[in-house]
Order: C-alpha cells, then structure tokens, then sequence
C-alpha cells in the first residue's frame, strides 16, 4: 500500500513504523501536522492508500477522514479517549495496558476500533513504556488493521464502534463499570472489565478487541501530578514523577526555585540519611537524592522556570552551586547486580570472571563531557581486570546518541563545549578501539544515534536488540560532520561507497537491516531479558572459545598494521578539522538546528528526505 504518516514530529515511535512497514513492502512518506491546509496537500501529492497517524496532538481535519481511510493509534485500550492515556495509566496503578488503532470520526479517539493489542505494565517511566511496550504493541496493531483494509473496502469486514461492544458486553459477561482506587489522582475515572472479549463474533477481530473498556479521562494537568512531600510516600512519589517523565515533568521546586523534576531512581535503604521530607541529602553523578515520608529518590534532570536555560538539564548542572555544597554519596562501580543502588555506570563480571559487563544508562543517550570523562575511566578499570571479554550495554532505552546536546546549549559557549564534548567522546572510542588484550562487545539493548552508533563500532563485535532504531548519520543536526573516528570505523566495516550511502541516508534503520549492512553483526532476541540471557550466553562462548588466543593475536595485529598505514591520530585531526568549522565557522547551521532540537521548537515544515511527495520529481505512478 501507499501509506502517509501524518504525525507531529518523526518521533520513535514514528521512525519504528516508517521503518517496519517499509521493510513490509509498502511504500511511505511523511508529512509533520502543522496545519489542515499542509496536510490536504500532502494528501492530494501522494495520494495514499491509507493515512496512519501514530502521533498527533489534535485532531484530523474533517476535509482528510471524511475522504479517506485515516487510521489512529491510541497509546490506550479500547474505549480510553484523551490525550494523557499512558499517563493515568501508570498514576492508577494499571497492572495492563494497551494500543488501540481506531478509525478517525468527529470525536476524537471515539472512531471504529480496527485493532488493539494488551501489554503487562512495568515499574517504568512513561517514555521508556512508550519506546518499548507501547512501540511493540503499536506495531503489531497496525500490522493487523493494515491487513483488514483490502476486506474492508470489499465490504467483507468491518471494525467493531464502541457502541457495539457496549452493547454486547452484558451477553458475553462482562462486568459493569466500576470505580478506580480512589485517589487523588484518579478523577473519578471508571473502567470496565472484559474478560470474555475473546468470544466476539465476526466480523470482529477476536485477536485484537480484547481487554478492558476505558472511558474518556480527561488532560492530566500539572495540578494532578503535585507532589506532597509530607504526606506522599515513595512510591506515589515515583508514579507521578514516572507518569510526567519526558513531558511535561512534575512541577516542584528544589533550592526555592519553581522547576520540573524529571528522570526518577528510587533510593535504596542504605542511601537513606536523618532528612525533613522533601529535603535534599545528597549528589551523586548528576542526581540529587531527595527525601520522602518513607525513603527518598534521586532525581536525575530538571527544568528551571527561571533564567535563560528553560530546558532539561542535569540536576546537578541545573542547581550547581547548591549541589556542590551536598555530600557526595559515592557508589562503587564495580557492584554485583543484586546491589540496586542507582548510578549512570555499573560494572560487573560474570560468575567464571571471564566476562565484564560495563553499563552505561545516561538519560536520553546524550553523553556530556563529565560523563564521557568517567565512562572512559570505566574502560580503564576493566582493563585492569583478567577478563577475557568486555561487553558494553549502554542503556536500556538508548545505547548512547552522541554528544549532550542540552548541556552544550546552556554553555556560556556552546562551541567551545561542543569542541570539549566531542574531544571526550572521541576519548571513549579511542579507550576502546586501543583495548587489544580482549575481545570487546557493543550490546545494543536500545536505540542508538550519531556518535552513539560509531561508539558502538569501536568495539569488535555489535550485537543489537531485534527492534531497535539506529541512526547512524550526522547530517540531520546541521550537517554536522562528526567525529568518533567514523572516517576509520565506517569503511573499515562496510567499504568505502557503502560508507558514503550509509552517512547519506538520513532515515532510521532497523536492527536487522544495520546487520545486513555490515553495521550489526548479529541481532538477538526482541525480548530485553532474553536478549540479556543470549548475549551472556554467547559472551560466555567467546570467551572460552580455543581459538581465543589467536583471536587476540589477530586483533592487536591488524590494529598495529592499520595504525602503521594511517595513525588513528590522523583520523580524528581530519575529523576535528571538519567540526572546528561546524563549531566555529560562519556557517550557523549547527548552532541552529542545536537550538531548535533543545528548545522542541515547533516544526515549519517536513525535511524532504521524510515528505517524498514533495520532491520535485515525484510523480503518481500512471497505473494509477
């Protein structure tokens, strides 16, 4: 099918579609919402088969659904209407959850139900949900609703209204509607159960319209989401804060100052000290431990609602003067994983000791210079271990994306932190790329971006989730040329013209493709513990492979043998000089675009890699 994702912006969820229903055969084009007329003319240059709209923050103008077949998909079950549904789900506790893909209508959310797929919930933040539960169920119930379009329009199916299953739900015994917990947060929101959903007769897809009957709640508001540190215990604490992760944070205020707190870790009872609810104890990392009625949590970013850096940062970076007056709550990084203390680097070896494991969760990916910094003094301390293997995991929503765009933007210059950053990563690859004496692992439990992607390509082996998005290019951020020696990196793994396609081509892709390109070498499980079980499995593997010895041989050979043709030195000059003009040339492109990114400034138009309908070539094809 000709299909058109009308979506507000190119988001992750957006980009696994895209780049899924691409490998499926279809044929896609992207158009970003940003006003009724841009979007009739987008309809009208491709023509589409099917509208799908994983990602709006309003409705679909009548002039498209009531013309064409405009598909929806609700991070909700069937029946949930409005427009903060993941978010009431994690405040009531939902133990289930779902995606619904219904038609377009008048009402919003209120449209046909052509799929709907359940997950169980997890302890999570509501954007780490959304990149995995939400993105994988989202998937799977396009994928069944794309199947019903050919019998729909030949009248042979129809989707289920939400009339109809309310009008069936007392044949098959469901239960009727029945209060929500009461709390504060709740709204007095009302649910049904279903558990006879599976016994829908056809036409109704008996796979998908399953699970329970939400109702319509309305916008969570900053007001739903306060937290009373005198009487909210830690758990509720870690709801709210986990129900506004990403946007819009919870509205607080730390040091006397009105913020946002986001990016929340709970304290472990040996982290606890003699504290005032609400008060802050202590620093670690970029995080500031808080306390609670009954425990405390670190709360690792914040958005101040004063000065000039109205943006996410660091907590520590946010409040530094104060931070730097707080005991610093240290945690060793060598720790086994029974131990759940919180921090950003975690090390840890297997039971036989033959294999590390370095961890490295930073918030979004982004990798400020300090965190560069220590994440190579990491590499250092294992390779001061008698390991065989290194494997690195990165994070568990993201490997690593590059430099920390946020901080460079609040430096009092940005082009100087840039310059800094960027020489910092370089200090991580190079840390790796120089550790002969082992066999090194990229793990890829999560998306990965920029210099993220080439970071992973220093280590020997890139083993990658199924599932997960890379983007391995720069040029989207003001054609940025980048760094972290992927003029040496690339080629050597994929050829030069390869190389040159892959840094061109600035659309996601999937895991199994990066490993068809030569990026990957292999992909493993969908599933983040099973995927976590094979790669020990297999690190286990290298590691008392007979051949090891010679493995190493081999490696720190070609590693001397390419360092005599051309110096990695030389790699990252040509690279610095490069970048030194995009950081301090007068082309401002980079500054720009940095800007707009940090600030979510709202799109004006669709980049045109992403809008094929407005290439000046396109052209309907005559068959149609």
């Amino acid at each position: 099918m000709r299909i058109l994702l009308l979506t507000h912006s190119f988001n992750s969820l957006t980009q696994r579609l895209f780049a899924e229903l691409k490998a499926d055969g279809h044929e896609l084009s992207v158009e970003f919402d940003i006003a009724d007329r841009v979007a009739e003319e987008a309809v009208e240059l491709f023509r589409p088969d099917l509208i799908l709209a994983p990602f709006l923050k309003r409705a679909v103008p009548e002039s498209i659904w009531s013309r064409h077949l405009t598909l929806i998909v609700h991070p909700g079950i069937v029946g949930d209407r409005g427009p903060s549904a993941l978010d009431w789900a994690i405040m009531n506790g939902e133990t289930e959850w779902g995606v619904t893909v219904l038609q377009a209508e008048a009402e919003m959310d209120a449209g046909p139900v052509w799929a709907c797929v359940r997950f169980p919930m997890r302890a999570a933040t509501k954007a780490s949900l959304y990149r995995n539960e939400v993105t994988t169920a989202a998937l799977q119930a396009v994928r069944a609703a794309i199947q019903h379009v050919p019998d729909w329009r030949a009248g042979e199916w129809a989707p289920i209204t939400l009339a109809e299953i309310r009008q069936v739900a007392p044949v098959q015994g469901w239960e009727e509607p029945k209060a929500y917990p009461a709390t504060r947060a709740s709204g007095g929101a009302r649910h049904a159960d279903m558990a006879g959903c599976a016994a829908l007769l056809p036409p109704y897809d008996r796979a998908f319209v399953c699970g329970k009957l939400g109702l319509e709640r309305p916008l969570m508001k900053r007001a739903d989401r306060v937290i009373d540190w005198t009487r909210d215990n830690t758990q509720t604490v870690l709801q709210k804060l986990r129900a506004a992760d990403g946007f819009p944070g919870v509205a607080d205020a730390l040091f006397g100052t009105p913020c946002s707190l986001f990016d929340a870790h709970p304290a472990t009872p040996e982290e606890l000290r003699p504290a005032q609810p609400g008060e802050v104890i202590a620093r670690r990392d970029n995080a500031l431990l808080r306390a609670t009625i009954d425990g405390a949590v670190w709360i690792g970013h914040v958005k101040r609602a004063d000065g000039d850096h109205r943006f996410k940062l660091p907590a520590t970076a946010a409040f530094a003067a104060e931070a730097a007056a707080l005991p610093e709550l240290a945690v060793p990084l060598h720790r086994e994983a029974s131990d759940l203390r919180w921090s950003e680097l975690r090390y840890r070896e297997s039971p036989d000791g033959t294999t590390g494991f370095l961890a490295f969760d930073f918030y979004n990916g982004a990798m400020a210079t300090d965190q560069c910094q220590r994440l190579t003094a990491a590499i250092e301390y294992a390779r001061s271990r008698p390991t065989r293997v290194l494997v690195l995991e990165g994070g568990r929503d993201f490997w690593s994306n590059g430099i920390h765009l946020n901080r460079i933007e609040a430096a009092a210059s940005p082009a100087d932190e840039s310059w800094a950053n960027i020489n910092a990563m370089n200090d991580v690859c190079l840390a790796l790329l120089t550790l002969t004496d082992r066999v090194t692992v990229a793990a890829l439990r999560g998306n990965a971006g920029a210099g993220g992607c080439f970071l992973a390509l220093a280590a020997d082996y890139v083993w990658a989730r199924d599932g997960i998005v890379m983007n391995p290019h720069y040029k989207n951020m003001g054609n940025l040329f980048g760094s972290e020696y992927w003029t040496y990196l690339l080629p050597r793994r994929v050829g030069p013209e390869a190389g040159r396609r892959i840094m061109g081509n600035r659309l996601p892709l999937l895991a199994r493709d990066a490993r068809a390109a030569s990026l990957v070498d292999a992909t493993f499980s969908a599933d983040l513990p099973t995927f976590e079980m094979e790669i020990a499995r297999h690190a286990t593997a290298l590691a008392a492979d007979p051949a090891f010895a010679e493995r190493i041989t081999a490696k720190a050979a070609r590693r001397a043998a390419d360092e005599a043709e051309k110096p990695l030195a030389a790699y990252s000059e040509e690279e610095l000089a490069a970048l030194r003009r995009n950081f301090y040339g007068f082309d401002p492109s980079y500054h720009v675009a940095r800007y707009h990114f940090v600030m979510k400034s709202p799109q004006s138009w669709t980049p045109r890699h992403l809008a094929r309908h407005r290439d000046l070539g396109w052209r309907v094809p005559f068959s149609r």
